[in-house]
């Protein structure tokens, strides 16, 4: 799509006034405004393409908080304050304190409804979209009790003294976010039927937020293996944590590790920033493929109720290929591979005509002995590192890895050798019972669709030293003392002075002042752009954090020298990239004030600065005010 051309205030006013003109009949159209270029692409045969419709479907679609909620949420980030120091438990991820009390229901993940090859398409989507209207009213339901039960809990506990109203310590619960969408749901059944094993992408800074009991439902008659992902990140301790309470909360499910990035070679083209390129070290890569063979050799070895029955084991058949080359599995690097089709979403042409003789030559019934390639799907919710595993996988850049959650929109395959195809899921956010701001504070949500940013930012400051992170100093730590100077009364004179404990508005504003923020009208601090862009330092882990499982011991974590830390690890984040965190919030979001500020702006007052010159940008706050004093002072003196 072309770009568009600058337009000045001058020129669209003339052109205004040339539309004018042809209303009122003076001017003839065809001589003076230029017909307008429609911009639909055509195909090859000259006719236009029809509107992108098929991604517009798979946008991901989620609820709206109501604008109660909002508002209480944002009085009360000015007026909570944050514990500090932060206490040592606030490192240990426990779900159990967001599903006290529970419900009486469980949250699952729709199935797709059983189906014939007689059936028409018409059908089968019919019965999948009655089945999901269902599953999503009860869901909602359930969510619904979920989140009301708080509240009335609290109400019992007040009920004893119901004229004394004591105002409220905490943030109300939010709801949670799921996926309601069903043509992204019907990407997960889609794939899911067409493989053999499914790796389960795992977040090792939250695992358990990745892996919710509705997925574990979901998967539990389906081969699959739980991979953490992103190591490098949170350290070889709590990765070793993670391992082990998955281990004995899951046995039976394998758990492999992985990092998907190596820090490139500081040299003089790239200076003060670190640069990464994707890399699967080889013992990380020797132990997927060693996980891989010995789901596959299970595979092949006929279940206990078809052992028991002779008959059964007679005529049982494995559903997959028996024998993988997975010497070439282990050794298989995109850029050390000669065979340029390993690594596409195509098989070699030798195999493809073998593949199509099998199909022709055999029966329907029995195609699933002669498959061709083993299918290994990668199931995750958004912003696990997917993409950032399978270009470490290939060597290569092969899919794009982005910062927006949810990026991937259909599933896509890619042959990882000519025997085993890897099928990419788009990411789609599981139901499970946790609020809305550990959703943001995991990057599984994206940022620019969150509209209750001050509950997040008091949510995230409540587990991370903000503060001390971005080296902020308090307001009131600037101001004076306050000195009782009463002369008539004997004894000693108190002394006030101001209090310097946190609140999440607070934190925003203050990092608002710091980077210079202020809203375009009326001169204040911008503290949605703040909160907006400390989140997305949070999400994009360039403030590095992880959360400890819930079976660890504060001894540990002293021995640890997490401390009042929170979830932080303490290292050289990279903070100072401000221009990055500014084009990722002009690009997705903007702040209100602006918007309205663009949209009131006139012409007359552009064509006025263009004649009497450039104005001098305002550079703070208090500037705009100088440059209104002096504009009432001439007038005053003219007069």
């Amino acid at each position: 799509m072309p770009r568009r051309k600058p337009t000045s205030t001058r020129q669209k006013k003339q052109e205004q006034q040339i539309r004018r003109a042809i209303k009122r009949g003076d001017v003839e159209p065809s001589t003076l405004l230029k017909p307008k270029r429609t911009n639909r692409k055509k195909s090859h045969l000259g006719r236009s393409l029809p509107p992108p419709e098929t991604s517009r479907k798979l946008q991901s679609a989620f609820v709206k908080l109501p604008p109660e909620f909002l508002e209480e949420a944002k009085s009360l980030a000015a007026t909570l304050v944050l514990p500090r120091p932060l206490p040592t438990r606030s490192a240990i991820l426990s779900l159990e304190e967001y599903c006290f009390p529970a419900p009486s229901d469980t949250l699952t993940c729709p199935k797709r409804p059983k189906w014939r090859y007689e059936m028409s398409k018409e059908e089968v989507e019919r019965n999948e979209e009655g089945l999901f209207k269902t599953w999503l009213r009860k869901t909602d339901a359930i969510v619904e009790r979920w989140q009301k039960n708080t509240e009335n809990s609290k109400e019992e506990e007040d009920s004893d003294e119901p004229e004394i109203r004591s105002p409220p310590i905490a943030m109300p619960r939010s709801t949670t976010y799921f996926e309601r969408n069903i043509e992204v749901w019907r990407q997960l059944w889609r794939v899911t039927e067409i493989s053999d094993i499914v790796l389960v992408l795992l977040d090792s800074r939250c695992p358990l937020l990745h892996y919710p009991p509705s997925l574990s439902d979901y998967l539990s008659n389906i081969k699959h293996v739980l991979v953490l992902t992103k190591v490098d990140i949170v350290g070889p301790e709590r990765a070793k944590a993670w391992t082990r309470y998955l281990r004995d909360h899951y046995p039976g499910v394998p758990i492999v590790e992985v990092e998907a990035y190596a820090e490139r070679d500081p040299s003089a083209v790239h200076q003060g920033r670190k640069r990464f390129d994707p890399h699967l070290p080889d013992g990380f890569r020797q132990r997927l493929v060693q996980v891989l063979q010995e789901v596959h050799a299970e595979m092949l070895d006929p279940p206990e109720k078809v052992k028991v029955n002779p008959r059964w084991l007679k005529d049982w058949k494995p559903s997959v290929k028996q024998e993988i080359d997975w010497a070439t599995v282990k050794e298989c690097k995109r850029r050390e591979n000669r065979n340029a089709n390993w690594g596409s979403s195509y098989p070699p042409k030798r195999d493809l005509r073998r593949a199509r003789w099998n199909q022709h030559s055999r029966a329907r019934t029995s195609h699933l002995d002669h498959r061709l390639n083993r299918l290994v799907l990668l199931c995750r919710q958004p912003n696990v590192g997917k993409s950032s595993l399978l270009n470490a996988l290939f060597g290569t850049q092969k899919v794009h890895a982005s910062k927006t959650p949810g990026k991937t929109k259909h599933f896509q395959t890619l042959f990882w050798t000519p025997e085993v195809r890897l099928v990419d899921c788009p990411g789609l956010v599981m139901p499970n019972f946790i609020p809305m701001e550990l959703q943001v504070l995991a990057g599984i949500l994206p940022i620019s669709r969150i509209s209750s940013i001050p509950s997040c930012i008091h949510f995230v400051g409540e587990r991370l030293p903000i503060e001390e992170i971005y080296h902020l100093e308090h307001p009131n730590s600037k101001l004076p003392v306050i000195e009782d100077k009463r002369t008539w009364r004997n004894g000693e004179k108190r002394v006030v002075a101001w209090s310097t404990e946190w609140t999440a508005m607070e934190v925003m504003s203050t990092y608002a002042d710091k980077r210079g923020w202020v809203t375009a009208k009326a001169g204040r601090m911008d503290v949605n752009r703040a909160g907006n862009a400390i989140l997305r330092a949070v999400a994009e882990a360039r403030i590095t954090w992880a959360f400890w499982p819930s079976d660890t011991k504060e001894d540990e974590l002293l021995q640890a020298r997490t401390g009042d830390k929170g979830i932080w690890i303490p290292r050289n984040d990279d903070l100072n990239d401000e221009d990055e965190a500014s084009d990722a919030y002009s690009e997705d979001e903007s702040s209100s004030a602006d918007e309205d500020s663009e949209n009131e702006t006139s012409s007359e007052d552009s064509e006025s600065n263009d004649d009497d010159g450039p104005i001098k940008g305002v550079l703070g706050r208090f500037a705009a005010l100088d440059l209104v004093d002096s504009d009432d002072t001439a007038t005053y003196e003219n007069s």
